[in-house]
C-alpha cells in the first residue's frame, strides 16, 4: 500500500472516530444533562405559551429535590392518550397536605399558599377539594392556566413521583422576543 492510500485510510478512520465521539457526547448530553422541548397547549399560560421552545435541565434533580414553583416536565398517558410530556408547576412537596377550596385558594398544611402564578381564580378544585396527603416521594403539580389545565387535580394525573420528572424547564429559546430564563 502506498503512502497516499495509508494517509487516506488514516484520514477516514480519524473522521469516523471524530463523528462517533460527537455522536456519543451528544447522546450523553441529551440523556443526562439537557434537552429541548416544545410547549403544546395553553395549560401554562401566562408563563409559557403554545409552541414555545424550552430547554430542560436534568442534573439538579439527580442531586437535589424539586422546589416549590419549579416548572417540571414529566410523561403522561392514559387510555385515550399516547405518551406525551406535560409541563406543570410544582405546588405541593413530599409530606405536605394540599387542599383547594371552592373560592380558589390553595392550602398547604392548612396555610394559604402565597403565589401569583395562576392566570385566574381556580373554578374547579377537582380531587383537591378533599385534602391530598403527599407521600415521601410525591409532588402535586398544576398548570398556571388553572381553569384550562389537566394537572394534579385530575385523578388521571394525580401525584407525581420525583423519578417521573424528566427535568426542570429553565430557559426559553423561542420565540426570540421572549428569549431567556423562565420562572
Amino acid at each position: 500500500m502506498n503512502d497516499k492510500m495509508k494517509n487516506l485510510f488514516k484520514e477516514i478512520f480519524n473522521t469516523v472516530i471524530y463523528l462517533a465521539v460527537i455522536f456519543v457526547m451528544t447522546y450523553l448530553f441529551i440523556t443526562f444533562v439537557a434537552q429541548r422541548t416544545k410547549v403544546d397547549g395553553m395549560s401554562m399560560e401566562s408563563t409559557l405559551h403554545d409552541e414555545d421552545s424550552l430547554l430542560i435541565e436534568k442534573i439538579s434533580y439527580r442531586f437535589g429535590d424539586p422546589k416549590r414553583f419549579d416548572i417540571v416536565v414529566f410523561p403522561y398517558s392514559d387510555e385515550y392518550t399516547d405518551e406525551v410530556y406535560f409541563i406543570k408547576r410544582v405546588i405541593g412537596l413530599p409530606g405536605e397536605r394540599v387542599r383547594i377550596d371552592y373560592d380558589g385558594n390553595i392550602y398547604i398544611n392548612d396555610q394559604i399558599l402565597e403565589e401569583n402564578y395562576g392566570k385566574e381564580v381556580i373554578a374547579d378544585p377537582g380531587r383537591a377539594a378533599e385534602e391530598i396527603v403527599l407521600g415521601e416521594d410525591e409532588y402535586f403539580v398544576m398548570g398556571d392556566n388553572r381553569n384550562n389545565s389537566k394537572d394534579g387535580r385530575d385523578p388521571s394525573v394525580g401525584n407525581i413521583k420525583k423519578s417521573d420528572f424528566l427535568g426542570r424547564a429553565f430557559f426559553r429559546i423561542y420565540p426570540f422576543s421572549d428569549f431567556g430564563s423562565i420562572k
